[in-house]
Parts: structure tokens; C-alpha cells; sequence
């Protein structure tokens, strides 16, 4: 599912305008990455939590020439599922390879 599909999905279930809804996800994304970037985490009930994970120097291997090399101390963003989002896809995925048996 790609960011079109999830405006069409929502415009369709709330009656908002294509043009609308695509503004409302788009700052919505804004959002999450501008808090990160800021170190604040975001959570939202029932569905997840997003921040930003330390990551220390390392050596690593270049896996096409065998060299090692350095990668330097960086910050990646990461998100926890909560349990009811996690026992929904469970659910549902039940529900649909029952169907597809």
C-alpha cells in the first residue's frame, strides 16, 4: 500500500476531498519526523511509539570487497507496535488465510 492508496482509503471513509486528506497525512508525516528529529518520541495509544535509538561506532565489513570499515555513532528512528495493534494483525490475518484455505 503506497501513501496514494491510504488518501484514496481515508478520503473515501471520511468524505474529505482527495486533496484534503492528502494534506492532513502529509502533516501528519512532517509531524512524526520533525519530533524525532527534535528527540521527542511520539506515542499513540493502541497503535505504536516512534523514537530515535542511539546507535555506537562499530566496525563493519564491506560485504562486497571483505574491507572493513568504520561506521560512526548514528541515530535511526524506530517504532514499537502496541499490543492491540499486534493482536488486531494476528486476528485479521487469521480471519484471511482461513478464507483463502
Amino acid at each position: 500500500m503506497t501513501k496514494a492508496d491510504i488518501v484514496e482509503k481515508v478520503a473515501d471513509g471520511t468524505g474529505l476531498t482527495k486533496l484534503e486528506t492528502e494534506a492532513i497525512v502529509e502533516g501528519f508525516l512532517n509531524t512524526v519526523i520533525q519530533a524525532l528529529m527534535e528527540g521527542n518520541g511520539i506515542e499513540i495509544r493502541g497503535f505504536g511509539s516512534y523514537k530515535v535509538k542511539k546507535k555506537k561506532g562499530r566496525y563493519a565489513r564491506n560485504p562486497r570487497t571483505g574491507e572493513q570499515v568504520f561506521v560512526e555513532e548514528h541515530y535511526v528512528p524506530v517504532f514499537k507496535f502496541s499490543k492491540d495493534f499486534k493482536i488486531a494483525v494476528d486476528s485479521g490475518m487469521k480471519v484471511t488465510n482461513k478464507t483463502e484455505e
